[in-house]
């Protein structure tokens, strides 16, 4: 994982971040962390085999227990951010839609956009469920 668990963050809690798609955590340096139903989702969206997606877009992670995605040439970046945009938006990683509720990095809160909001408020999206409508495949 690119970060620590949001537990270590004192101002996590009762309040819960939303999402600005800022890119911040997009570039942040670390592991992408990809579980076994996770690589299976992405490839049938990017409409690519198993086997072509793992080779192409991902590696070990750093401590060698299972898939990550890359980063773009010698950046940092991840390798399906697009300008401002996730090209996995609607089926990104479990890590990608936890952040920076359920993991975070050292000084995050100084380059993400996340906004506080109390948990009683906290907004419900797709994207709390890649189950949800825009889980359906690519955009014709």
């Amino acid at each position: 994982m690119r970060g620590h668990p949001a537990e270590d963050s004192p101002k996590c809690g009762d309040v819960y971040y939303v999402c600005q798609r800022c890119t911040a955590c997009c570039k942040w340096p670390g592991d992408v962390c990809l579980e076994t139903d996770e690589v299976e989702r992405i490839a049938a969206f990017l409409q690519l085999g198993v086997a072509e997606f793992t080779e192409r877009y991902t590696r070990l992670r750093a401590n060698r227990t299972g898939l990550s995605l890359i980063d773009k040439g010698d950046s940092h970046e991840c390798i399906m951010l697009d300008g401002a945009d996730c090209r996995l938006q609607s089926v990104k990683p479990g890590q990608c839609r936890g952040f920076p509720n359920t993991w975070n990095f050292p000084g995050w809160e100084k380059l993400c956009e996340a906004i506080p909001v109390p948990i009683a408020e906290r907004p419900q999206t797709n994207e709390d469920s890649v189950d949800g409508p825009l889980a359906a495949g690519p955009p014709d």
